[in-house]
């Protein structure tokens, strides 16, 4: 088993090379349908399997259209990977939506719209009070 540093290296180095080849070496053009990028990298311990997390903008038919991209070129960048990094056994290779960036971005309006409600229930409160005295 591999030490927690050494994971979390061939992580760093998995997430680098498939961001560079999802910029220039995947010719799928379903993979260019919505914007991708790697968000990251999970390796297990033993370093025989790597789940790359990948946030994609746009619809959510061309987020499919995306997914279904990435999961027909998984062979390639698995023996791209195999050629750019070197370890024993290349790790097999999941491609997984990474949607934290949208839930972060509905928590954040849903705060917003709770305070704005909070802040008008202040002013309408004020406002009775004034008038009732």
């Amino acid at each position: 088993m591999a030490t927690s540093r050494r994971v979390a290296r061939v992580s760093e180095q998995i997430k680098r090379e498939v961001s560079k080849m999802l910029l220039q070496d995947i010719k799928d053009d379903r993979v260019g349908a919505g914007m991708v990028s790697v968000t990251d990298v999970n390796v297990s311990g033993d370093l025989q399997h790597a789940k790359i997390f990948v946030s994609i903008y746009g619809t959510p038919e061309a987020k499919a259209e995306t997914m279904a991209g990435l999961k027909a070129a998984t062979g390639f960048v698995r023996s791209e990977l195999g050629q750019r990094i070197r370890l024993r056994r290349t790790p097999e290779v999941i491609f997984l939506e990474d949607n934290s960036l949208e839930r972060g971005d509905r928590i954040l309006s849903l705060l917003n719209r709770i305070s704005q409600e909070r802040q008008t229930t202040e002013a309408e409160d004020e406002n009775f009070d004034d008038v009732s005295s």
